[in-house]
């Protein structure tokens, strides 16, 4: 298994530490998915911490992007990594770099090698060389990080911005350490905390109403449901770390509701997206 790839653009390496900066304030430990088209960011732990699938196009982040998977048949290479490792190792070169690249080597033992080209003062080139460990996942396990199913939600709404969100979220996280979400047909999504001394909402209106095409036949509400919430209760920790993430203005977040079952949140910016399943509060 080969993997290569080069940038010479500072917005690149710092699009790169916000992205991986975002994935690891929701885990200490992810798979990174090396494949011809994408490279994906992805955590399968849905009972503590939730699922996570991030996918970016190398194109935005390479001038050039080499791969070769394990086999022409399963052209793909899947690595477990620390995000945090790769954030500390990027930051060499945040404000000077002149290249970067980035190879899977094998020393010791497997790693991602992160070498940076830095210009010095009598113009000559430092090289900065950072391995970063990873553990190579065989073929066996590699079903278990696969792009998960989008089942029929009961709502899907296109919530307000992340700063107000993130905003809102640490306020509520002071009263209590769980929080149901909810949404409704005619724009409306509640966040609630009830405590045994008061339940304290803070209410959002005229939110866009996503229609997600999943091949379901099921209709749309009628009039007199539009103003049913359908929610779920999730632990505000969780919550949190999917908001406190560095990407910088996303074009949406998407909030998929399946009642008592379900909180699927979809972060879309023009190079990367990232889905994050939480896990739900049965009680």
């Amino acid at each position: 298994m080969k993997f290569r790839a080069k940038t010479e653009e500072i917005s690149n390496i710092e699009q790169l530490i916000r992205v991986c900066g975002s994935i690891g304030k929701m885990t200490q430990l992810c798979v990174l998915r090396i494949s011809e088209q994408n490279m994906f960011f992805i955590l399968n732990d849905k009972v503590v911490h939730g699922g996570v699938w991030c996918q970016m196009n190398p194109d935005n982040f390479f001038e050039e992007y080499r791969m070769e998977g394990l086999s022409e048949e399963s052209n793909e290479i899947y690595l477990e990594v620390s995000p945090d490792e790769i954030v500390q190792a990027l930051k060499t070169g945040t404000y000077a770099a002149k290249t970067l690249k980035v190879k899977l080597t094998k020393k010791s033992s497997p790693c991602l090698t992160f070498e940076i080209e830095l210009p010095s003062q009598s113009g000559r080139i430092q090289t900065f060389i950072h391995d970063v460990p990873v553990n190579v996942l065989p073929k066996r396990l590699w079903s278990d990080y696969k792009e998960p199913l989008v089942p029929q939600f009961d709502i899907s709404v296109a919530m307000p911005p992340l700063k107000s969100l993130k905003s809102v979220t640490e306020r509520l996280k002071n009263l209590g350490s769980y929080m149901e979400l909810s949404a409704n047909h005619n724009g409306d999504m509640r966040m609630r905390v009830e405590t045994e001394q008061a339940t304290v909402s803070v209410n959002f209106k005229d939110l866009e109403i996503v229609h997600v095409d999943n091949g379901s036949s099921q209709s749309q509400p009628q009039n007199r449901m539009m103003g049913r919430f359908y929610g779920a209760k999730v632990d505000i920790k969780n919550l949190l770390m999917f908001l406190s993430g560095q990407l910088v203005n996303p074009s949406r977040i998407i909030c998929n509701i399946m009642e008592n079952r379900a909180i699927h949140c979809f972060l879309i910016q023009e190079d990367v997206s990232i889905q994050y399943c939480m896990p739900v509060i049965n009680n």
